[in-house]
């Protein structure tokens, strides 16, 4: 291949993440090897900045970075399905197949969910249970930026399927960071449901709308919410609330904000250790279901990519900042104290 080391941003904990110049990683049995050609920043790797490290995905120090879409440049001679110069898009994980949630149709929850980090790079390897089972051609049309959102709308897309949302259903969105304008999106336009926001800026509401929502409502207090909620559903809450805040106090708010027999899907993960109060009068007898939504499965980065090649979603909508590798540990800091206003930035190696 020629260069035998490239540049990559290495995780050592807490908001420390190096750029590097590493060695390119050498292939083994049926893995690949891609060119970077976007990578782009999510709210889980802000948090994992902030907080330098992951449980389930990355222990420092590591590479880092999940969300890419790039170009093969080299195969294990046992690949037969990609080759040097295809464009591909490949997902942060895969199932093994056969494990107990595997069988019972909960590949997300696979006992041994395998994770793969270090899209921040000039080069990333993608194991081989990856390239078998959650890597894909990008059509020719799309941009590298759009292919990479698959793996985050896949993880969006899932909420909304597992909430139950019909064509006609009302959805009130709670938090309009980049999986709240997915929501926005998808509810809108791949499920055909009325679509209400609510968010504590303005000028997010503003960008809400423009992305397709119906109405929108400036967060001031829970009980106005809750007011402008119910007099906006005729007296009885949304059919489904998808929470993408990850507060406890935005938690115990969705309840609130459901009408009987309506879903909760709480989307955003809340710091480990976290504890949420609930009313049990209402959850009991209003028959208020309770979901959470965690990571996606093979289908539905199938799908979420479907999506994002018909227009449903693309980099568009919600990439508004480009920055080079180089750029990336100022594009973190910024992005975990909330000072440049970007929603994702597609990193360019």
């Amino acid at each position: 291949m020629g260069a035998s080391f490239m540049q990559a941003a290495v995780l050592y904990g807490k908001e420390d993440v190096r750029l590097e110049a590493v060695p390119v990683p050498a292939l083994g049995p049926g893995e690949i090897l891609v060119r970077v050609r976007a990578a782009l920043t999510c709210g889980t790797d802000v948090k994992v900045f902030r907080r330098g490290y992951h449980a389930r995905m990355i222990q420092p120090p590591a590479l880092f970075g999940h969300e890419m879409a790039g170009d093969v440049v080299a195969v294990d001679p046992g690949v037969t399905a990609f080759q040097p110069g295809q464009r591909i898009v490949s997902a942060n994980s895969a199932p093994c197949g056969c494990c107990f949630f595997c069988r019972h149709d909960q590949p997300n929850l696979c006992e041994d969910l395998l994770f793969n980090n270090g899209a921040y790079a000039e080069f990333i390897r993608i194991p081989a249970r990856i390239v078998e089972k959650n890597t894909h051609f990008i059509p020719s049309d799309l941009d590298y930026a759009d292919a990479a959102l698959a793996e985050p709308l896949a993880c969006a897309l899932r909420g909304v399927d597992e909430s139950g949302v019909k064509p006609g259903s009302t959805v009130a969105i709670m938090g309009l960071g980049p999986i709240g304008l997915m929501f926005v999106r998808l509810a809108k336009y791949a499920f055909g449901a009325r679509v209400l926001v609510t968010a504590r800026r303005l000028e997010q509401i503003d960008r809400a709308l423009m992305l397709g929502a119906d109405e929108g409502i400036v967060f001031g207090n829970p009980d106005s919410l809750i007011h402008e909620i119910r007099q906006r559903t005729g007296g009885r809450g949304a059919d489904v609330v998808l929470e993408a805040i990850g507060q406890p106090a935005a938690w115990e708010l969705a309840t609130r904000l459901v009408r009987k027999g309506g879903v909760v899907n709480f989307f955003g993960g809340c710091p480990s250790g976290t504890v949420v109060r609930m009313d049990t009068s209402l959850l009991h007898y209003s028959e208020i279901t309770c979901k959470a939504s965690f990571h996606h499965t093979p289908a539905h980065i199938r799908r979420s990519l479907e999506l994002i090649a018909d227009g449903t979603v693309n980099a568009s909508h919600l990439v508004n900042h480009r920055e080079p590798l180089t750029q990336l540990p100022q594009v973190l800091y910024e992005l975990a104290h909330r000072r440049n206003g970007q929603i994702k930035t597609a990193i360019i190696p």
